[in-house]
């Protein structure tokens, strides 16, 4: 199996879209991730997807591909476009006058493998036209072939070699749909919790189960979806320890028009002991090619959430189950919804995880991986519109945790427990670090508000942050340590930038060290107007929750 990085590089759209972003975001936003899949993760190949950027499109783009991909990051192995983007740059963005030309320009740039038939089609008559060379294409081969070798296409026989035995019947094994349990459990979010969860399932004696996605199989595996092996649905789950009774509240999860069914659903709630909701998205509101053009909740979710919490007799735990965020300021700030979980799409196992969750036997540690907008942020922001930077004069806010301005809903990295954690610093870093200039650099003579993050600056510039995480609570859980660093304003950087995260299980009252290595000019440097990486000199703070330390880099 040869894994692979997609889509590269600026990718809010498909087709005929065009993005215009500055060197300075694509070096510090949009490539640090591709760049670090290719170095880092040693990855068999990666993905140009359909869109043009900056004026060309990226699996025509010949630095991108070669300059960047192939030159700078040394990829080892082949660049794939995404299925027809190929044939789309030619019929739908109008880039060649030829398919011929489309073949000839997408190889020549560094293109190796066409998910579709385009290149099939076209590549010979191209050659025949002059418009290619052999060579271009022996190039291509190569680098597919290679990549086939290194799997062992050419090894003989499958069936005889490693894994050559591995079937359906090493799929659905107990431990495998256990780990399927542990992953939803672990990714799941406590956004909200008035003191109502855990649940006891022993006081219980009837529960409402409410919201469209309340019975949801097929929504729980998401887009790009493999064969589950079973489902348990959040009414399974929570039906294995309670009695239940079912409501869906809409017919479907667009909950539009007709399919709204309040009057089942706010009377089921008004009899029940503590009613969960479960509402949020499936493929008919995002999936690839069907992009969302509001956060609010769907159709009519809202007035379903705030009927049946306003008619409840006993808590409600409002679930979400979404592949991005919503504004539900509303359910935040509302004192008749106990609990908010987000479970994203969880998976086959998601209902049992889900139900582990809320009878509390297993505590909740996910963190929140995007930033939750205010709806208006979508009326304010254009897909489109990729700046990453704030721009006061136009009220832009920015994008993403790094930058963004305004209010949220949810912030990127919240997450809540059942227990309370607390940090405290092992070992502080240095109050202050000296880069390693020469004699004769212009900075030791005047003043800069940073310096370039090159090898000669560099070496051993690294220091250590050691904190001791302790369970204050009474309950056992996971602590996921999440370590920010805020830099100086130079060359517009960002508010803070996470440098790292490690997780940690501790039973209660117990305490445990969690480590992380910080290397100056890898982690602490910023990216320039140009695209360069420079150190910012001044004071750079780290913070681990309310914990703040901070650091001075100078000449």
């Amino acid at each position: 199996m040869a894994d692979n990085c997609k889509p590269v590089t600026v990718f809010p759209c498909v087709f005929v879209c065009e993005i215009q972003v500055s060197q300075q975001d694509l070096d510090d936003t949009f490539q640090p991730p591709f760049k670090s899949c290719v170095l880092d993760g040693n990855v068999a190949s990666v993905m140009c997807s359909y869109n043009k950027v900056n004026g060309k499109p990226t699996c025509a783009d010949k630095d991108l591909l070669e300059g960047v991909i192939r030159g700078d990051w040394k990829l080892n192995g082949y660049i794939v476009s995404d299925c027809d983007s190929v044939d789309v740059l030619y019929t739908q963005q109008h880039y060649t006058k030829t398919p011929e030309e489309a073949a000839a320009i997408t190889i020549k740039s560094g293109l190796d493998l066409n998910c579709g038939n385009f290149l099939a089609q076209h590549t010979v008559a191209a050659v025949q036209a002059g418009e290619l060379s052999e060579e271009d294409v022996d190039r291509a081969i190569t680098n597919n072939f290679i990549m086939l070798m290194r799997l062992g296409f050419f090894d003989g026989d499958p069936r005889e070699l490693a894994f050559g035995s591995l079937g359906p019947k090493d799929v659905c094994t107990s431990s495998n749909r256990e780990l399927a349990r542990e992953t939803a459990r672990q990714g799941i979010v406590l956004l909200k919790n008035n003191g109502a969860l855990p649940l006891s399932a022993k006081s219980i004696k009837s529960m409402a189960v409410i919201g469209p996605n309340a019975n949801a199989s097929f929504t729980m595996i998401g887009n790009y979806e493999g064969t589950p092996c079973k489902y348990t649905t959040p009414l399974q789950g929570l039906g294995a320890s309670v009695n239940t009774v079912y409501q869906p509240g809409c017919t479907n999860v667009g909950c539009s028009g007709n399919s709204l069914q309040l009057s089942t659903a706010v009377a089921a709630a008004a009899s029940a002991d503590v009613t969960v909701l479960v509402v949020g998205a499936d493929q008919s509101i995002e999936r690839e090619s069907l992009d969302r053009t509001s956060l609010l909740l769907p159709g009519q979710q809202t007035q379903l959430v705030s009927a049946v919490a306003n008619a409840s007799r006993g808590p409600v735990i409002l679930v979400v189950m979404s592949g991005g965020p919503f504004d539900i300021s509303f359910a935040k700030a509302s004192d008749k919804i106990s609990a908010i979980l987000w479970v994203g799409y969880p998976g086959e196992a998601g209902g049992a995880a889900l139900a582990d969750i809320i009878f509390g036997s297993h505590n909740p540690s996910g963190r929140l991986p995007v930033t939750w907008y205010p709806a208006s942020y979508a009326d304010t922001v254009k897909m489109t519109d990729m700046r990453m930077r704030p721009d006061t004069s136009t009220g832009y806010p920015g994008r993403t945790y790094r930058f963004y301005t305004g209010d949220t809903v949810f912030a990127f990295g919240d997450g809540l427990s059942y227990t309370k954690m607390s940090h405290q610093l092992v070992s502080a870093p240095p109050s202050y670090v000296s880069m390693q200039l020469a004699e004769d650099h212009p900075c030791r003579a005047e003043e800069c508000a940073s310096v370039e993050a090159a090898s000669d600056h560099c070496e051993d510039l690294a220091f250590d942050v050691k904190l001791r995480v302790r369970n204050a609570g009474e309950v056992a859980g996971a602590h996921s340590v999440l370590l920010f660093s805020s830099p100086p304003s130079a060359h517009n950087a960002p508010a803070k930038h996470l440098l790292g995260f490690e997780k940690v299980s501790l039973a209660p009252g117990e305490a445990g060290t969690v480590a992380f290595r910080v290397d100056v000019c890898r982690d602490l440097s910023v990216v320039d107007e140009l695209g360069g990486r420079k150190v910012a000199l001044g004071g750079h703070t780290l913070h681990v929750g309310d914990l703040k330390h901070t650091v001075e880099l100078r000449v």
